[in-house]
């Protein structure tokens, strides 16, 4: 996409996040990544009038993996006091579970996460209609007390839902304090901390994140009281067990956020070679229907677990039930309300 192009859908974004005159917006980048992006979205906010800058990071250190809550700003805390002093920071970086995000949002910085490649961005741009069915998702969630998450495949699962609060994410960000995530489309809560109990089985073409890739082989998990006690399978299994043993962090065994996804752009079979473009992986976790539990942190909803060890597993063809009503039945949304067109 060239500049021209990237621009623009960087304007259809502030928009959407009520950049107005006058606003402070600060463009966070780190050594030479995405300073394409800090040029799009300068350019967009200044034809809105906006006090645009760029702060850009020195390159981070090679570490040999990515651990989520580690950021350059950790020791750089006069940059966290610039960025809680501006009214939207755009991040791209990736900030999500670290203290200097929290810490900036609690100052009433709103932020946007953008680090997904331009292409997918424009084909995932947030829509007015998107953010009315997501807030709708998040009142049925918010006033739930007991979900219940099946499937063929011998999923059975049960969240007691009476600690955490509700997050919408819907692509674009308004509200002072308010995170978001472009691209996006769905909404989640977490589990009591002792209120998880169940088993649930990850099936062929589930994805894994951040590996990036499709199941091959049932991941059967066992879940009691709020941790994970067994992880049986092939090798698939093996790899998540490998994975999560390399952090040394018993903390990784618990149980994360969940919730569902409900962005009909977002395509379930584009993490194919040749089809993936890059990324974190926002559309796997956003498309039409599915599941998804994580597992690590809870920090993000006001939780005390902050490992490192984080995955996000998007389920295709589950049932999930709010105190028993039936929400997303087989992979599909059946609450009429919380329904979009599908192309």
């Amino acid at each position: 996409m060239d500049h021209a192009g990237f621009t623009e859908i960087c304007l259809h974004q502030l928009k959407m996040s009520g950049v107005h005159e006058g606003e402070r917006l600060v463009v966070l980048t780190q050594g030479s990544e995405r300073l394409e992006y800090a040029d799009a979205f300068m350019a967009a906010g200044q034809r809105l009038g906006a006090n645009m800058y760029h702060m850009r990071l020195p390159a981070p250190l090679p570490t040999g993996g990515w651990s989520v809550g580690a950021t350059g700003l950790a020791s750089m805390p006069d940059a966290v006091e610039a960025l809680k002093n501006c009214d939207m920071l755009i991040d791209c970086i990736f900030l999500l579970f670290s203290p200097e995000q929290m810490a900036i949002q609690a100052a009433g910085t709103r932020i946007l996460t953008a680090v997904e490649p331009p292409e997918l961005l424009a084909r995932m741009l947030p829509t007015k209609e998107l953010r009315e069915k997501v807030e709708l998702a998040a009142e049925l969630l918010a006033k739930a007390k007991v979900m219940r998450i099946t499937s063929p495949h011998g999923t059975d699962v049960t969240y007691q839902l009476n600690t955490y609060a509700t997050v919408a994410e819907y692509a674009c960000t308004d509200e002072p304090g308010r995170w978001d995530h472009w691209p996006s489309g769905f909404v989640f809560t977490g589990g009591d901390d002792d209120g998880v109990d169940g088993t649930i089985v990850v099936a062929p073409g589930d994805i894994l994140l951040p590996q990036n890739m499709y199941v091959r082989e049932p991941i059967t998990y066992t879940i009691k009281k709020g941790w994970i006690t067994d992880i049986r399978g092939g090798l698939d299994a093996e790899l998540v067990k490998s994975y999560m043993e390399s952090f040394n962090d018993p903390r990784g065994l618990g149980m994360s956020h969940v919730g569902w996804g409900m962005n009909p752009n977002a395509k379930w079979h584009r993490m194919v070679p040749g089809e993936f473009p890059g990324g974190m992986g926002m559309e796997p976790r956003s498309f039409y229907g599915n599941v998804m539990f994580s597992t690590g942190p809870n920090n993000e909803l006001g939780g005390t677990n902050d490992t490192a060890c984080h995955l996000d597993i998007p389920m295709r063809n589950c049932s999930l039930f709010l105190d028993g009503e039936p929400i997303v039945v087989d992979g599909d949304i059946v609450v009429k309300e919380l329904q979009m067109a599908r192309g």
